[in-house]
């Protein structure tokens, strides 16, 4: 199998500096790479965590590690890096290499001059999905003096923003009460009072009336997995929520809806916004962290701004 790690390599001697902020260095998923469309690298504050999806053989794997100890020679490595680790994806037991260091868990990492806890080493997903950071830069822009709905709200990204941008309250609605806690731990790095922010371990299909009772909401944001056993498929499950959406709204509420499923394009939204929220106007599509670049621009994340006009 042929395989070329230069674009990797010229990730690590283009950097002039360490960011300040956490980002994704290297994003083989764009498929904009041959060979490497199953290879991320993120910097994460201190921290270099490479995370490959699919099983690699071992001449692959020798020369990714060959690549990050060859950074780790360099002034820069050597002066910022405290851990450089490999998350291999494609195992059931999320197993990490430790190529540099010692791995510290958890971290906090910024992000737009907010700080978040991340769980590294322990799951499959961290804490915090970095291709969101526009999305969570616009609901802070979005959310003064606003009520805001956060479901599948994980560990609250999307809530620390909001109130970090003057909502007047958050109500979080995830059924994993662990990621919840993360979420009030994140708030609590911030400085923010809980006060005005709620954290609902439910299953929201069966929260509706609840729901409702504590709205209606000024800003909803909808950014469900693809899929979770036994509880969401986005395909079916999407269209469920569209439909009671209305009755939570304000009147000139916004929405953020989001897909990131790379079989699903822009198009899936807005018309099942349509069918199923016809008051809902589709405004526009947020871009996506130009880091993440995709061959085809309907490939990635998607997040979509709708208006209601009832």
């Amino acid at each position: 199998m042929q395989f070329d790690f230069l674009p990797v390599q010229q990730v690590f001697t283009q950097l002039c500096a360490l960011p300040n902020e956490a980002t994704r260095l290297f994003h083989g998923r764009g498929r904009c790479y041959p060979s490497l469309e199953h290879l991320t690298i993120d910097w994460l504050s201190g921290q270099i965590m490479c995370s490959v999806f699919k099983e690699q053989d071992e001449q692959w794997l020798d020369a990714l590690r060959n690549c990050l100890h060859d950074f780790m020679q360099t002034s820069l490595g050597q002066a910022g890096v405290k851990c450089v680790f490999i998350q291999h994806r494609y195992r059931m037991d999320n197993q990490v290499e430790i190529v540099y260091g010692a791995l510290e868990t958890p971290t906090v990492i910024e992000e737009s001059g907010l700080q978040f806890e991340l769980s590294l080493g322990k799951k499959q997903n961290s804490g915090l999905f970095l291709d969101m950071r526009n999305g969570r830069n616009w609901v802070k822009a979005q959310s003064k003096d606003k009520k805001v709905l956060n479901l599948f709200a994980y560990t609250c990204g999307f809530s620390v923003a909001a109130i970090a941008g003057g909502a007047l309250q958050v109500v979080n609605l995830d059924m994993a009460k662990a990621a919840l806690k993360q979420g009030r731990r994140n708030h609590q790095l911030n400085q923010h009072s809980l006060a005005a922010i709620s954290f609902l371990g439910h299953d929201l299909f069966k929260s509706w009336g609840k729901l409702r009772k504590m709205g209606p909401y000024d800003l909803v944001i909808i950014d469900p997995p693809t899929f979770q056993k036994g509880s969401f498929a986005l395909t079916k499950d999407y269209q469920r929520i569209l439909r009671r959406l209305p009755e939570l709204l304000s009147a000139e509420a916004k929405v953020l809806a989001c897909v990131n499923d790379p079989a699903l394009q822009s198009q899936f939204l807005i018309d099942e916004m349509h069918r199923e929220a016809p008051s809902m106007k589709f405004i526009e599509r947020l871009a996506n962290p130009p880091e993440f670049t995709d061959v085809d621009p309907e490939g990635g994340l998607k997040c979509l701004v709708f208006e209601n006009q009832a």
